[in-house]
């Protein structure tokens, strides 16, 4: 899938919406992530915060730019912070 993101999508809608157009279950989806079924839940539903580090390696086993996900992993974390800065 080879989709940029929108400027008001945050991480977890983009990894749902991702895992929803390969029609992969979240077992499925956190495997290939290498993350828990519980944490892809968290990080779908804007519960959790995803360090940089993690960012780039879900870009990676996705084939996406590592820039695109570290950059709405940086949005999520200043809009949780009530911090008004957009990340370009």
């Amino acid at each position: 899938m080879n989709i940029k993101p929108r400027k008001n999508l945050d991480l977890g809608e983009y990894l749902r919406a991702h895992r929803l157009g390969e029609e992969m279950t979240q077992v499925e989806f956190a495997e290939l992530l290498g993350v828990s079924k519980q944490r892809l839940c968290d990080i779908e539903h804007s519960r959790a915060n995803v360090s940089i580090k993690l960012a780039k390696s879900i870009a990676k086993k996705l084939k996406l730019p590592a820039k695109w996900l570290v950059r709405l992993t940086l949005q999520d974390q200043l809009k949780k912070e009530k911090i008004d800065l957009k990340v370009y």
